[in-house]
């Protein structure tokens, strides 16, 4: 699977990996009840057949505890989009976070030139994510983000390649807690899913739903 790759930013700093394992191991065994049913309920969240997603390693230095996803939307063998959703747990709560958890995102995907070039895209694709938590009727707070697009124009030896065109989400918020301070984090995955398939183009889940709005399709998938 390709996973996003590149450092985390607003709340996700560096992505340390040492001794990853070893204290993966221990947060299984010492994690407060609170954070391991949050982490339980992400996998019974019901996705679409065509986002491959699975358990990655977890930063570190962002909160005592810390749990992470890598996704990417397939098109047979070929990625549409990828990304990764990181599940934060500070029992003591965070000034910040309004809350002991924090939910954080990073989301790429290719875009068309002429998509990349619309001066509101920045715009519609924090809508998305506002959008995806709002059509579940989650509560949350605190979000926080950036939307960033760039573009790579190939010269010399690479200059038969044609221009490419990228979109990058990162973003962070505060799911609200319900019964014994657990956040419906199922929902949430399920919610960020649902971004994940708008940046990469697939029609709603919902047939006939004209207030969803997606990307277009690239000229061809990118090899994963």
């Amino acid at each position: 699977m390709a996973a996003a790759q590149g450092r985390l930013s607003d709340d996700a700093g560096g992505m340390d990996e040492a001794k990853e394992g070893d204290r993966d191991g221990r947060q299984a065994e010492t994690a407060p009840l609170p954070f391991r049913s949050a982490v339980d309920a992400m996998g019974a969240a019901a996705l679409r057949p065509e986002i491959e997603i699975e358990p990655t390693r977890a930063p570190q230095r962002l909160a005592p505890y810390a749990y992470a996803l890598e996704a990417a939307v397939l098109d047979g063998d070929e990625d549409l989009a990828d990304g990764r959703l990181i599940l934060l747990h500070d029992p003591a709560g965070h000034d910040a976070w309004q809350g002991a958890f924090r939910l954080v995102t990073l989301i790429r995907a290719e875009l068309e030139a002429e998509m990349a070039a619309d001066p509101l895209l920045p715009d519609v694709c924090w809508a998305w994510l506002t959008g995806a938590l709002q059509t579940r009727g989650l509560a949350y707070g605190e979000p926080s983000g950036t939307v960033t697009r760039a573009s790579s124009h190939y010269f010399g030896g690479l200059a038969a390649r044609p221009a490419a065109c990228q979109i990058e989400i990162r973003a962070s918020w505060t799911p609200r807690e319900g019964l014994g301070g657990v956040p419906d984090t199922a929902s949430h995955l399920a919610s960020w899913c649902d971004l994940l398939s708008q940046v990469a183009g697939l029609p709603p889940t919902v047939p006939g739903d004209a207030s969803v709005v997606t990307l277009p399709q690239r000229r061809g998938p990118q090899p994963r």
